[in-house]
């Protein structure tokens, strides 16, 4: 008898995650019994991209970096042109943490290195989204859909506010900002950076 339980709990199991890998996991929403597509899944990616974007005060520059087609799922990605020095890359991903926070997002890991740090987060709806910081204090920024319905997927509509790269190589920031650059002074918060 035990042997048959454990048979069956075993068989459950593999069938859940077997569900979850051929289409369980989709993002739909069970009261309508709709389902997101991909080109759907993009439009919501490029809206968690544009209001994380608008939170950044004062404004930086930024393009479109490459959109990535899974078998079932879409990354859109951004650059940003603005050069985040040592110094502001602390405040830069404690304002995207508070905006993502207050979106209701939850924080699943923080890399504190203060040369490449990062912040990566996961919508309530099951977006991945990502902050890192790489070489020349480019930010970068990803969106990451769940599992969703095959369809086409267009290229994003809201225009960059800088030089467009996409569908090129994107070059280190170019953009100097008084405040975002700025090798020390104040921080965001009006206290002195150390």
């Amino acid at each position: 008898m035990r042997s048959t339980a454990g048979t069956t709990n075993a068989l459950m199991l593999a069938g859940a995650l077997l569900a979850g890998c051929a289409g369980g996991g989709q993002l739909r929403d069970k009261e309508k019994g709709s389902e997101m597509n991909l080109q759907e899944a993009a439009s919501r990616a490029d809206e968690i991209l544009d209001a994380t974007f608008d939170a950044i005060k004062p404004e930086v520059r930024w393009t479109h970096g490459e959109t990535t087609v899974g078998s079932c799922d879409v990354t859109r990605r951004r650059a940003v042109m603005t050069a985040i020095s040592e110094a502001r890359r602390g405040s830069f991903l404690g304002v995207i943490e508070r905006f993502w926070r207050q979106s209701g997002y939850e924080i699943k890991s923080v890399n504190s290195s203060r040369k490449f740090p990062a912040v990566y987060a996961q919508s309530g709806d099951g977006f991945g989204i990502s902050l890192s910081i790489g070489g020349g204090g480019q930010a970068f920024f990803e969106v990451d859909s769940p599992c969703v319905e095959e369809s086409d997927v267009a290229q994003p509509t809201t225009p960059a506010n800088g030089p467009d790269y996409s569908g090129g190589p994107i070059p280190r920031p170019d953009v100097h900002d008084d405040f975002w650059s700025s090798l020390g002074g104040l921080s965001a918060g009006g206290g002195r950076t150390a």
